[in-house]
């Protein structure tokens, strides 16, 4: 089959965009307003951009709780989201009215950043600590900016649990990253296996 996304007639009970791009690892983003508020949500438009600096980025579907703080305080954290914590993962998405914490809806401890003020989850295997370097709305080929907000966070400090580490790696069989897929399904990365790269 075939279908353009300008008409997005694709005959299916539901868009299978988000599924063919999966699975998504997921940016479960911490962070502190100036009143002191902390907030706790999962995005599944989460990725690592760059090693040389080490650049993160998120995208949030309209201007949320999580987008304010961060333009307010210029700092945010994102936790790993594992397989164990998926139902915490889950309560954390929750609409939450301004000032609730989801951290305290999920049952989850915060804990303050050792660079940076914003809390990260401390149940989970691993946290990176991370200052905004730029927010913006993308563009789509008309030029018109979506309803999406896109934040780009440079990571300055990694907390990693004793536990996550094997062999000196961390360990994806042991953490097991939560993984979005379409629609309402998810996987984990627990199941493991290497190649190389090829040579000439």
């Amino acid at each position: 089959m075939f279908y353009d996304t300008a008409s997005n007639q694709h005959g299916l009970p539901h868009d299978p965009f988000k599924a063919i791009v999966s699975p998504r690892p997921i940016g479960w983003i911490g962070t502190q307003g100036a009143d002191g508020s902390q907030n706790l949500a999962p995005y599944s438009f989460f990725n690592a951009i760059s090693d040389r600096p080490k650049l993160v980025m998120f995208s949030s579907s309209g201007y949320k709780d999580t987008v304010r703080n961060i333009e307010q305080t210029g700092e945010f954290t994102a936790s790993f989201a594992s397989r164990n914590l998926s139902e915490a993962v889950n309560l954390t998405s929750l609409a939450a009215p301004h000032g609730d914490s989801e951290f305290a809806i999920a049952g989850l401890t915060p804990v303050e950043g050792t660079l940076v003020k914003a809390p990260f989850v401390g149940e989970a295997f691993a946290a990176l600590e991370c200052r905004m370097t730029e927010i913006f709305r993308p563009k789509g080929l008309d030029g018109n900016v979506s309803d999406s907000y896109v934040v780009i966070g440079a990571v300055v400090g990694i907390h990693i649990r004793d536990e996550a580490i094997r062999d000196g790696r961390f360990d994806v069989a042991t953490v097991r990253p939560l993984a979005r897929l379409g629609y309402m399904d998810y996987c984990d990365g627990g199941d493991v296996f290497e190649m190389m790269r090829p040579t000439r």
